[in-house]
């Protein structure tokens, strides 16, 4: 397995991200030495990607690094809808590739060294690999990527760092094939639970019952590993869903709040409203019918 090691610190660092839908036929783009990291991915569906002379079919589940430094390419187009998440990321610090001999670059923040001012750890992480808790990275990028339009804010580039860091340790724990935590399983199991069910009506209370664990041990869960609530991953994923008919459907508003599992039109209009900051009939017209919506990382 190829590894991609980092000297830490400083440590990578988030640059921005998103979410991509692609049809049959689509391909991802051709680059050339971009000088950024690009990590991908699949949620649904398989990309067919090169790198030089390497190959990957990165279906779901699965996470693919593309170097900064390499030409990489589409091997095939999507043979079925393809959802995936890419995030550009860097770092200041050096880093090599496993099998391959390191070019160190020597780095000075300009304090004369001291054993107790900066201790360096080495971070590795896969450049492809089955991602150990898929459910639980998910969550981390679609919060990560939902903060995008708030990216100029600082408290929000925070917070993205933070998510960041906390993805660079999930893909480490792939590589190593740690086995999550109690904790963890329960928060994997309710979200796919809700997930599920979304179309339903559903309560905290019967969500315990279907996983059978109290609803507060559930929530304390999932906040740790996804930072809400069930009922607030519910109304993300449902929203999610939305947003997908919206784009690629014409049924009126009223059949995808339905659809989705909202019980009032008002309702789902209010919700996708505070969250997009825009109305779901202004978001049809500005991102389906104009195509200004982007279908792979620019």
């Amino acid at each position: 397995m190829q590894v991609i090691s980092f000297n830490a610190l400083p440590l990578p660092y988030y640059i921005y991200s998103g979410y991509s839908l692609a049809g049959p036929g689509r391909k991802h783009p051709e680059r050339y030495a971009v000088g950024e990291f690009d990590l991908l991915v699949v949620k649904q569906g398989c990309l067919y990607i090169g790198e030089e002379d390497r190959r990957y079919e990165l279906s779901a589940g699965h996470a693919l690094i593309l170097r900064p430094d390499l030409h990489h390419y589409p091997t095939e187009g999507c043979r079925e809808t393809t959802a995936s998440y890419w995030l550009h990321f860097q770092t200041a610090g050096s880093w090599s590739v496993s099998g391959e001999e390191a070019e160190e670059q020597e780095r000075s923040d300009g304090i004369a060294e001291h054993p107790f001012r900066k201790r360096q750890f080495r971070l590795d992480i896969p450049q492809f690999a089955r991602i150990a808790q898929p459910a639980v990275m998910y969550g981390l990028l679609e919060q990560i990527v939902s903060n995008e339009r708030h990216s100029h804010l600082d408290a929000v580039r925070w917070k993205q760092q933070l998510l960041f860091q906390e993805i660079l340790q999930l893909l480490g724990a792939s590589l190593e094939g740690e086995a999550p935590s109690p904790g963890a399983e329960v928060a994997v199991r309710a979200a796919s639970c809700l997930r599920s069910r979304y179309r339903e009506p559903i309560t905290s209370k019967e969500l315990g019952i279907c996983l059978n664990f109290h609803p507060v041990y559930i929530a304390r869960c999932m906040q740790k590993q996804f930072g809400c609530s069930p009922m607030e991953y519910l109304l993300r994923y449902r929203l999610e869903q939305a947003r997908q008919l919206l784009l690629h459907t014409d049924i009126s508003i009223h059949q995808i709040a339905v659809s989705v599992g909202f019980q009032q039109a008002a309702y789902f209009t209010a919700c996708f409203g505070k969250r997009e900051g825009i109305t779901p009939r202004e978001y049809r017209q500005r991102y389906a019918d104009s195509g200004r919506k982007p279908t792979f990382p620019r």
